[in-house]
C-alpha cells in the first residue's frame, strides 16, 4: 500500500518519517564537539561499541513503546488528571526545548552555508512560522510528505558518503585506530549518549494512534533506528578517514566540510556540498515541524488547551534568550542526559502501570519530580549571479599595511567562448591590503560593485614571507571561515605572489585558468603529490605547521611549478 488510507499512515511512511527526523540533528549534532560525551565522541572504538549497545537496547525499548500506544491516547484518563497534565506538561517542555535547539542550529547552517546576508534570527523566526503554519494538518499530510522526500533524502546522504570514500586516506584511519582504548566505563558512558539522543523515540506513543495496525509497527520503527545508527557508525568512521582525527574534534560541525575536497573528472558534481546543505536543511526543518506536530498532540491529549501559536513563539524565544547567564545549547544536552530521559522512563512506566491498574497510589514525590518550571525571563537578500565576482585564483602576501590579498579573474567572455575580451586586462587582477582580512573585506565592501564568490577558486598562492612570519595561520582562520571555498583547491608557494597573480598566458588566460590546466592536463601524473587545502588544514589541525608546498616561479613566458613528489 502506497498510502495509508482512514487518516493513518503506512509503516514505511512511519520509518521515513523516523530517517527524515533524525538524520540532520544526529549528523550535525552528535558529531560536533560540544556533544557532552565527546572526548572523541563516537570516533573511537568505545563510541562504536557504545552505538551498537544503545541500539540493541532501543530494539527492546521499541516493544514497550508499542504497548505503551493505548494509555497515551488519553494521559488524564490513564494517569488521573492532575498527573497525567503533568506528564504532558513534562512531555511539553522537551519539545519546546529541543525546537527552541534545532532553531539555533538553523540560525547558524544556514546564513554561512547556504544564504549569505541574512540574519540567522530571520531564518529562525521564518522557519518556525512556516514550520508551524503546518501543525495541526494532521499525521497523514505528513505520512505522505515523509514518502514522498524520504527516499530522495536517504539516498543523498548515500550519494555523499560514497563521494567522500575516495577522499579517505589509510593513514588517517591508523591514526584513528591507534587513539582506541577500549574501557568499560567509556563504552557505558557513550552507550548513555546515545540514548540521550535517541531518546526522542520516547515520543512515539502519540504517534503511533495515527498508525495503520500500530501492534506490528515495530519493524519498521526499529528499522528507521537501525537505519539512522547505521549512518551515524559509517560518518563515524568516514569522517576521520577523511578529515583526519584532529580537526573531526576541533569543528563544531564536522560534517559541514566532507564534501569541500569532492574533485570529480569533469567537475561533475562539484558543489554538490550545497545540496548536501539543502538536504541538512529539509531534514532540520522536517524535524522542527515533527516536534510541532507531537507538541500539538500533546496538548491536545493532556488536556492542556490549544498551543498551536504559542507553543511556535516559545520555541523561537528560547532560541534567542539565555536562562540563567546560558543559553539553549549550552544547557539543552545537560536536560536531555539528567532530566529528560531519566524523567522519561519514570513517566511511561508510571502510565503503564497505572493503566493496566496496578498501581492506584499517587505518589506526590514522583509528582515534584515530575514539574519543571520554565523561565523565558537586520534581513538581506541572496545576490543574483551576474552580481558577484568569480575569482579563480587567490594570493597573499606580505605589505607595508600588513598583507595584501590579490583576486585574480577569469576572462568570462573568453572562457565561455563568447569571442569578447575585456578592455583592460589588469582590470582582472583586484588587489587591497590591509592589516588582516576584516579589514580587507571592509575595504571590498565599501570599494566594489560585486559580491565576492569564492566558490570558484582553484588555486591559492601563499606569499614566502607568509610563512617565514607565521601569519599563514590567520590565513588558514580566514579559509576556514569561508562557507564557500571548497577545499580540493592547490596551495602553493611563491616569493613573487603579485607577479604570479597578474601573469597572463598567450591566449590571455589568467594565472588560475593556467595553473588549473597545466597541473589537470600537463602535469596529472603529479597531480598526485599537489598539496591540497584539505591537506593544509590536516597538518594544521595535527601538528601546528604546514605541508612542504609546490613552488611556483614566473619566468619570462610561462609559469613553472616545482616540488610536485
Amino acid at each position: 500500500m502506497k498510502f495509508a488510507e482512514n487518516n493513518r499512515i503506512s509503516h514505511r511512511q512511519l520509518y521515513r518519517q523516523i530517517i527524515l527526523s533524525l538524520a540532520a540533528p544526529f549528523l550535525l549534532c552528535m558529531s560536533g564537539k560540544d556533544w557532552p560525551y565527546a572526548s572523541g565522541g563516537l570516533d573511537d572504538g568505545n563510541g562504536l561499541l557504545g552505538l551498537v549497545l544503545a541500539l540493541v537496547v532501543l530494539g527492546f525499548y521499541v516493544v514497550f513503546l508499542i504497548r505503551l500506544e493505548p494509555y497515551f491516547g488519553d494521559l488524564t484518563k490513564a494517569a488521573g488528571g492532575f498527573s497525567g497534565r503533568v506528564i504532558g506538561a513534562f512531555f511539553l517542555v522537551f519539545v519546546l526545548l529541543a525546537g527552541g535547539y534545532l532553531l539555533t542550529v538553523i540560525a547558524d547552517l544556514v546564513p554561512v552555508s547556504l544564504v549569505t546576508g541574512i540574519s540567522g534570527n530571520w531564518i529562525a523566526f521564518w522557519a518556525v512560522l512556516a514550520c508551524g503554519a503546518g501543525t495541526c494538518r494532521g499525521m497523514q499530510r505528513r505520512g505522505r510528505m515523509a514518502e514522498v522526500s524520504g527516499g530522495f533524502l536517504l539516498g543523498g546522504i548515500l550519494l555523499m558518503m560514497a563521494l567522500c570514500i575516495p577522499q579517505g586516506k589509510a593513514v588517517y584511519l591508523e591514526e584513528m585506530t591507534e587513539t582506541w582504548n577500549l574501557s568499560a566505563g567509556s563504552v557505558i558512558e557513550k552507550m548513555y549518549g546515545t540514548l540521550c539522543a535517541f531518546s526522542v523515540i520516547g515520543l512515539l506513543p502519540f504517534a503511533l494512534g495515527d498508525v495503520e495496525k500500530y501492534g506490528s509497527a515495530g519493524k519498521a520503527v526499529t528499522g528507521g533506528i537501525v537505519t539512522a545508527g547505521g549512518i551515524l557508525a559509517g560518518m563515524k568512521i568516514l569522517m576521520p578517514a577523511v578529515l583526519g582525527m584532529d580537526r573531526v574534534r576541533a569543528e563544531e560541525y564536522p560534517v559541514l566540510p566532507l564534501l569541500d575536497g569532492a574533485d570529480l573528472p569533469g567537475n561533475v558534481l562539484a558543489r554538490f556540498d550545497v545540496l548536501w546543505m539543502g538536504f541538512l536543511l529539509y531534514s532540520l526543518l522536517f524535524a522542527l515541524g515533527s516536534l510541532m506536530h507531537y507538541g500539538h498532540q500533546i496538548i491536545r491529549r493532556a488536556h492542556l488547551g490549544t498551543g498551536r501559536v504559542w507553543m511556535a513563539a516559545v520555541m523561537w524565544l528560547l532560541s534567542q534568550i539565555s536562562i540563567g547567564g546560558l543559553e539553549i545549547r549550552q544547557y539543552f544536552l545537560w536536560y536531555l542526559s539528567y532530566i529528560f530521559l531519566p524523567g522519561l522512563l519514570i513517566c511511561q512506566v508510571y502510565v503503564y502501570l497505572r493503566g493496566r491498574g496496578r498501581y492506584r497510589k499517587k505518589t506526590a514525590a514522583l509528582s515534584l519530580f515530575l514539574v519543571f518550571s520554565l523561565f523565558l525571563g537586520g534581513c538581506g537578500s541572496a545576490v543574483e549571479p551576474e552580481k558577484r565576482m568569480y575569482p579563480l585564483a587567490v594570493g597573499v602576501d606580505a605589505a607595508a599595511e600588513g598583507i595584501l590579498v590579490s583576486y585574480g579573474m577569469p576572462d568570462l567572455s573568453q572562457s565561455t567562448g563568447q569571442g569578447k575580451e575585456e578592455e583592460d586586462g589588469s582590470t582582472r587582477v583586484l588587489q587591497i591590503s590591509g592589516s588582516d582580512f576584516r579589514e580587507i573585506e571592509q575595504i571590498y565592501d565599501r570599494s566594489q560593485e560585486k559580491f565576492l564568490d569564492m566558490g570558484h577558486v582553484q588555486v591559492f598562492v601563499l606569499g614566502q614571507t607568509i610563512l617565514e612570519d607565521g601569519r599563514w595561520r590567520m590565513v588558514l582562520e580566514y579559509l576556514k571561515q569561508e562557507p564557500f571555498t571548497g577545499e580540493d583547491i592547490y596551495v602553493f608557494v611563491t616569493s613573487q605572489a603579485q607577479e604570479v597573480l597578474k601573469w597572463q598566458g598567450e591566449n590571455n588566460s589568467s594565472a588560475g585558468e593556467y595553473i588549473t590546466g597545466l597541473m589537470e592536463n600537463r602535469m596529472s601524473e603529479q597531480r598526485n603529490q599537489a598539496v591540497t587545502l584539505r591537506d593544509v588544514f590536516y597538518r594544521w589541525y595535527k601538528e601546528d605547521s604546514l605541508p612542504v608546498l609546490p613552488r611556483i616561479t614566473v619566468t619570462d613566458s610561462s609559469l613553472e611549478i616545482t616540488g610536485l613528489g
